[in-house]
């Protein structure tokens, strides 16, 4: 009997219609049917031995909540018999109020009843209260925004499964050398019951980030140099890329999108689909510029613009930049293409805009010693503190950063502009809020960062100090001190912390309503009995007077 692997994973939802993600034991038919008749089936396809399908569902009522099954070759899968979890249910779009809940950096939880050494998990968290109250307010859509699954950093029980395969011995070690490896994880992460659940009742987008390849991953084009001679590397990329078009980039794109989609028709149309899909992703390394992760979504009057920061560089050192150029494009195409139809404007990106004025100022120093400005010696330095310290943000890409700024600015200017924009992002393993300041007139909307990390991870005392100190008056003086070092003019844009710093397991949820917006940011604690609750740490309108 065909069995239901992984998932169900409620992806897209618009108004009328949605996609759901599973895998399954074998080939097989997978069909999503709803008691109103709305549903849809799709045939599974084949990588490196698993099989998969991603199901279209039309027919669905726009505003109404549908509960629905998942059969494989006509045998029900879901809902699990005697489950202890409400229904899942495809609420499609609400155009009066849209919440959206984020956050990256999520390790997997260990197994119920075990100790977890990183504190309760954030999302594990919201999932078990959502579960216990299934008429609480929920999100409309999370965005994980990077680090979904840590290819550089396994459990004991993936360490366990790695040496009674492979041993440890040879590299990578302890860390994914494959394909099948990486599917450990995405079954570590993805079958913890409160996760699985959730996921399979709020509809996700989600973005990769170093880690869900190896840490540091495009850091420079040193780097990439150094990886690709040893022996391990290219399996480990590209299996790394197509394990996410499988697990994470199938579900963010639309019934349409799919359709249109010329790999996925080619990976559907052969009975193995491994061999199309690998040539792919070599495709994407070699010529990154060919191949787009980046993507978008909209939510009635609130488009969602989700960045590919990793992929898409140019890492020569005498043109660096974050985004390529015809990724650049389609990123000013999407955010200016919505003027006069959006309210809000919400560019996702895993690596933050605006950091403590500190970092900022030393990746960009770093920079600067990299490209040459110093010389040979100061080069050398630069990059050595570049991999060491993790500056690799957009602060390290100056004209980037300058670039993205102008953007955000001409997006939110003149007649038609959203009320706000919002640049959410992840990585840093501490959240807050950070307000821009233009030299001269500013934007007409309200234009903030919005950073939030971990879901579910280690923030120790190093950090937290470091952090603190990077935000203070000190740190800033010391920033100006580190920038005049460097040659060549400082960015004009000045910006200030206007919330936070916010420490621990946590996710932030924007509330969009017409024109005006509101943030909470929630943060998980044991509560005493050896489970958890999320406390509201912060809760506080964002519209600007």
């Amino acid at each position: 009997m065909v069995r239901l692997c992984l998932g169900p994973l409620l992806r897209y939802v618009d108004d009328s219609s949605a996609t759901v993600w599973v895998e399954a034991s074998r080939p097989c038919t997978a069909q999503v049917r709803c008691p109103s008749g709305a549903g849809g089936r799709a045939r599974t396809f084949q990588i490196a031995g698993h099989h998969y399908a991603i199901v279209p569902v039309t027919g669905l009522t726009p505003g109404t909540t549908e509960t629905y099954e998942v059969l494989l070759d006509d045998t029900p899968v879901w809902p699990q018999p005697e489950s202890p979890y409400p229904p899942s249910t495809i609420r499609t779009s609400d155009p009066e109020v849209v919440r959206v809940t984020f956050g990256s950096c999520r390790l997997a939880a260990p197994p119920r009843g075990r100790r977890d050494p990183v504190g309760p998990d954030a999302l594990d968290t919201m999932a078990a209260r959502l579960a216990a109250d299934p008429d609480a307010e929920r999100p409309d859509v999370l965005l994980l925004l990077g680090d979904q699954v840590y290819a550089d950093e396994t459990s004991p029980a993936v360490r366990a499964r790695i040496d009674s395969r492979r041993g440890l011995t040879d590299p990578p070690g302890v860390q994914v050398a494959d394909y099948e490896e990486y599917t450990w994880l995405y079954h570590e992460s993805w079958l913890d019951p409160e996760i699985r659940w959730l996921l399979s009742t709020v509809p996700s987008c989600m973005i990769f980030d170093d880690h869900d390849i190896i840490d540091d991953w495009n850091t420079s084009a040193s780097w990439v140099a150094d990886m690709r001679a040893t022996a391990w590397w290219r399996e480990r990329l590209l299996s790394g890329l197509m394990a996410y078009w499988v697990h994470q980039h199938l579900g963010n794109l639309s019934p349409a999108e799919l359709a249109a989609d010329p790999v996925y028709a080619a990976v559907r149309e052969t009975p193995d689909g491994t061999d199309v899909l690998r040539a792919y992703t070599a495709q994407a390394d070699a010529r990154p510029d060919t191949v787009r992760w980046s993507y978008h979504r909209d939510f009635g009057r609130i488009r969602v613009v989700m960045v590919d920061t990793r992929a898409a560089r140019v890492l020569d050192e005498g043109g660096r930049a974050m985004l390529d150029p015809a990724e650049a494009d389609w990123l000013r195409e999407r955010v200016l293409g919505t003027r006069g139809t959006c309210d809000h404007l919400l560019i996702g990106t895993s690596l933050p805009w605006l950091l403590p004025h500190l970092v900022h100022d030393a990746e960009a120093w770093s920079a600067a010693l990299c490209r040459g400005e110093r010389g040979a010696r100061w080069a050398r330095f630069g990059e050595r503190l570049r991999r060491t310290a993790d500056l690799e943000h957009w602060a390290a890409f100056p004209e980037s950063f300058d670039a993205l700024a102008a953007l955000v600015s001409e997006a939110g200017t003149g007649q038609g502009a959203p009320a706000s924009v919002y640049v959410l992002s992840g990585d840093v393993h501490h959240a807050y809020v950070a307000e821009p300041q233009w030299p001269g007139a500013g934007p007409d909307a309200r234009v903030l960062q919005l950073t939030c990390s971990p879901v579910h991870n280690s923030v120790p005392l190093s950090m937290k100090l470091g952090f603190r100190f990077g935000w203070s008056s000190l740190g800033r003086a010391l920033g100006r001190r580190v920038a005049r070092h460097r040659r060549g003019a400082r960015t004009a844009l000045d910006w200030r912390r206007a919330g936070g710093p916010w420490f621990g397991n946590q996710l932030m949820t924007l509330t969009l309503r017409g024109r005006s917006a509101s943030l909470r940011v929630d943060r998980a604690r044991p509560d005493g009995t050896g489970k958890a609750r999320l406390t509201t740490v912060e809760e506080s309108s964002l519209t600007a007077s």
